[in-house]
């Protein structure tokens, strides 16, 4: 960003600078006109990938607002065609919102303003299939789970909010082509980036030097089949146990993600005798977790300690009617939105004890979609 005369760079701005500097590069979303938010779904079609939009109001409930293309071309069919976490993603300040292109092999970013999305630019992964995406800052990094598994990182223009490939930040997993991928997400402190391998059952973690990763370290996964995760307080990572998809073994474990990379085991697969935990979201409060059970029609709570520990809450604190597979929270975490392989999207309100009570739904979502983003 180029102001009197002198060049700055976002990546070496700190946290609030940044956010600051990000003002003004594109206009914060619009709320007017009663809606409180919106909800992003990712169609993944592979004859071109395109984000449905939903009006979020006031109550919690989702009204259709248009599709923008990406650019790109989704893959795969069925419920959970990626089988991934974070395939949408929006930044921090929710001014962009970065889809992966799996059948092209490409990452998207788009502006937000207001219910309309305008597509900035298209490209390369760094790899084949890109399935996962993580955004801290002007620092962006691509899971590419086909081939020779690796993620690969970028930087946003401070100019013009495009993707720029960043030199050296290609790494590929420990687990090589076994490792079958699903997430890639940043620590909460943004030192380390931590990799799910559904296929070895292990858990990569790479530690940043000035946004560049050093080589991955992988750790025996505690439970089954880790899948989907989410950050809670103090660097806890609390991952999903899919288990491979039997019966009643689904699992949450929680982590302490040292800045180091080293993985400590705080509460050891906390079952919710459920089938295939694959995704995962933690409240701003941090005091609850979420799993979405693919394979038993449910969403399971657990209560969080400060220190981590995992206790099962409720069972099947939704039944969501379908075959809920990626989940998402609104900006205030007032709302939980998930997407079923059914073609419908539901929507439930948080409340104050973890609970979780109905408020909306929507259909016409198209089969293969992928990926849900909220705000």
């Amino acid at each position: 960003m180029r102001t009197g005369g002198f060049n700055f760079s976002l990546s070496r701005l700190t946290p609030g600078a940044t956010m600051v500097a990000a003002l003004a590069i594109w206009p914060h979303p619009s709320l007017a006109d009663g809606r409180t938010g919106d909800v992003y779904l990712m169609t993944n079609q592979p004859a071109g990938n395109s984000v449905m939009v939903f009006h979020r109001d006031a109550a919690g409930t989702l009204t259709f607002a248009g599709n923008f293309a990406s650019g790109g071309n989704g893959a795969g069919t069925g419920a959970d065609p990626l089988g991934s976490q974070g395939s949408l993603v929006l930044s921090g300040d929710e001014r962009l919102l970065f889809a992966v292109n799996a059948g092209s092999n490409s990452v998207s970013v788009f502006g937000v303003s207001g219910d309309q999305l305008k597509l900035i630019n298209t490209v390369p992964s760094g790899g084949t299939m890109p399935v996962s995406v993580a955004v801290r800052h002007d620092l962006v990094y691509v899971l590419n789970a086909g081939g020779t598994p690796n993620i690969s990182g970028f930087r946003i223009d401070p100019e013009t909010n495009q993707l720029v490939p960043l030199a050296g930040s290609t790494q590929n997993l420990p687990g090589g082509a076994a490792a079958a991928p699903a997430q890639v997400s940043f620590s909460s402190e943004g030192t380390v980036l931590v990799v799910t391998e559904k296929g070895t059952n292990r858990i990569d973690t790479f530690t940043l030097d000035d946004g560049l990763p050093r080589p991955g370290v992988a750790h025996p996964s505690n439970g089954t089949t880790p899948f989907g995760f989410a950050f809670g307080r103090d660097n806890v990572a609390i991952v999903s146990d899919a288990s491979g998809g039997p019966s009643g073994t689904s699992a949450l474990t929680s982590y302490e993600v040292e800045e180091d990379g080293k993985l400590e085991v705080i509460s050891p697969a906390v079952g919710d005798t459920q089938t295939a935990a694959c995704w995962v979201v933690v409240p701003r409060n941090g005091k609850f977790a979420y799993t979405s059970n693919t394979g038993s029609g449910t969403i399971s709570s657990f209560t969080v300690s400060d220190g981590g520990k995992l206790a099962l809450l409720n069972v099947t604190a939704a039944s969501t009617g379908g075959t809920p597979v990626d989940m998402a929270l609104s900006n205030d975490s007032r709302f939980l939105y998930e997407r079923n392989g059914n073609g419908t999207i539901g929507g439930f309100r948080i409340e104050a004890d973890g609970s979780l009570t109905a408020v909306t739904s929507a259909t016409g979502i198209p089969a293969g979609s992928q990926g849900i983003a909220a705000r």
